[in-house]
This record gives C-alpha cells, sequence and structure tokens, in this order.
C-alpha cells in the first residue's frame, strides 16, 4: 500500500490528467459506420513473471483493420518499482506503455495507431480515470478500456441482477449499459463472442464516444478478448517464456515516469 502523501500525489495527478478527458468522438473514421479511413489499431499489455510482481514485459502490437494482420511489435522487459494500490493501476503501468508508443513514434511514425485498445477500464473507474484515461491522456490517441471483469463502482455489483442482465445477452454483439446509481452511463457490457458467455466491460477512455468504442471492440474479436490485448498478451507472454532460457534483462523505468495512474486489476484472459 503507498504511503498516504504518495497516495494524496496521485489523486491530484489523476484529477489534473482527468481535466484533459475527451469523450466524444474526435477522427472521421468514428463517424463512418464501416470505420473507413482506420488502417491501424494498436493494443497494449502488460505481462508479469509468474511469482514475480516487479518484473513484467511491456507490449505493444498494431494491427491492419480491418484484417487484423499484425504490423508491429514492441516487447521489452520493465522493472516495475510503483506498488499496487487499488484505483492507482496506471501509476504502475502507463509509463512503460507510453514509453512504447514513443519508440513507435521515433522508429516508425508511419505505423502510428489510430486508436488504442487497452486491458483495463476508462471511465469505469473510483474517480472516472482509468488506465485507459490515463494512456489516452498522456499519448494524445483515441484510447478504449477493455475490462474482463466488473469494475464494483457508483453501486455496480455482481449481483443477481448483473448475472441475469449477462445471461440476457444471447448473441454476438448483444449489450446492456452500466448505470451507476449516480444515474451516469459508466460503461456498456458487451457479449464479443458467440462461443463465450463470459462478456467485456467497454468505456471510453478519451478521444472516442461510447458507441464508437463498443462498435469498434465488436469489429476487432475473432475470439471473446479482442484481437489488439489478445496479440499484445500473446506477445509479451512468449517474449517473457523465450527471455526465461536466456540472461534476463530488466529495463528500469525511467525516474520521472513514476507518477501516473491506476485501477483494479483483471485476470488475464487471451
Amino acid at each position: 500500500m503507498a504511503a498516504p502523501p504518495e497516495r494524496r500525489c496521485w489523486e491530484r495527478e489523476q484529477a489534473r490528467l482527468k481535466a484533459g478527458v475527451v469523450e466524444q468522438d474526435t477522427e472521421e473514421w468514428q463517424k463512418d459506420p464501416n470505420f473507413t479511413g482506420l488502417e491501424r489499431v494498436g493494443g497494449v499489455d502488460l505481462s508479469y513473471i509468474k511469482g514475480d510482481g516487479t518484473s513484467a514485459c511491456a507490449s505493444l502490437v498494431v494491427l491492419s483493420y480491418p484484417a487484423l494482420q499484425v504490423l508491429y511489435e514492441d516487447c521489452r522487459m520493465v522493472a516495475v518499482t510503483a506498488p499496487y494500490v487499488a484505483g492507482f493501476l496506471a501509476f504502475r503501468e502507463v509509463p512503460f506503455l507510453v514509453e512504447a508508443v514513443q519508440r513507435l513514434q521515433q522508429e516508425e511514425p508511419k505505423l502510428r495507431p489510430q486508436v488504442l485498445l487497452v486491458d483495463g477500464n476508462g471511465l469505469l473507474h473510483h474517480r472516472g480515470f482509468g488506465v485507459a484515461c490515463h494512456l489516452g491522456v498522456l499519448t494524445d490517441l483515441p484510447c478504449i478500456g477493455v475490462a474482463k471483469n466488473l469494475l464494483q463502482v457508483d453501486g455496480l455489483a455482481r449481483d443477481e441482477l448483473h448475472r441475469e442482465q449477462i445471461r440476457s445477452l444471447q448473441k454476438s454483439g448483444d449489450t446492456f449499459p452500466l448505470t451507476g446509481t449516480s444515474g451516469r452511463v459508466l460503461g456498456m457490457v458487451l457479449r464479443s463472442y458467440n462461443n463465450s458467455s463470459k462478456p467485456l466491460y467497454i468505456s471510453v477512455g478519451h478521444r472516442v464516444s461510447l458507441d464508437t468504442a463498443v462498435r469498434l471492440v465488436r469489429a476487432c474479436c475473432r475470439y471473446r478478448v479482442p484481437e489488439p490485448i489478445r496479440q499484445a498478451d500473446i506477445r509479451s507472454r512468449e517474449y517473457i517464456r523465450k527471455q526465461l532460457c536466456a540472461p534476463l534483462e530488466v529495463r528500469p523505468a525511467r525516474p520521472e515516469s513514476s507518477k501516473k495512474e491506476a485501477e483494479l486489476e483483471d485476470e488475464s484472459d487471451a
């Protein structure tokens, strides 16, 4: 658990960055029903070495759209130094993902993704600023939060009503809104794949509307998890397996990278 002064610092940083979140579509391709003009979709993931909460592989992939073929991948071993605190996951993980986006911009600017899918939440968060919002604001890229478990905030709960609503999702593309006790729609529950009864929890990260986010996630799903996130997860785990058979090089975060965001972690499910 982070010391109280550190937590207060993180809360202030979240509040400052949250002011920059844009909850609407900002790109022309987002306004087209067929996403005409969208050519590159990114996915990010951090996979940890089993039994080691500090050594991880940060992965960024860029896929073509609509073919969903991998155009670019960047996997790096990193040393995670910030503690895990529920609600502040981004301060632990986002710095490495920002660095991956920056490397891509420097090395292959033509492959810069037009949108990023993030394994985690966006506006569906204790303070309305999850990891997808945090990464979006820092990179100025449209970002979508794609979580595999319900974050229980604003009265949302995994109760019998919620389970009944999930059972009502009969086919791929079926959805229902996540409306908090505040009356605000925080996200959407999506059945992304006919063969999986487990839904996804979609929320706005940055520079995208909820409707567009849901449509794009569904369009990117060959299985339950959208392909950009799935490929980032697969490749990061494979990179770890290869590294464990060789001397392990772990790259530390830059000193200034230790002040970012967080939320409850989702269990990995590719």
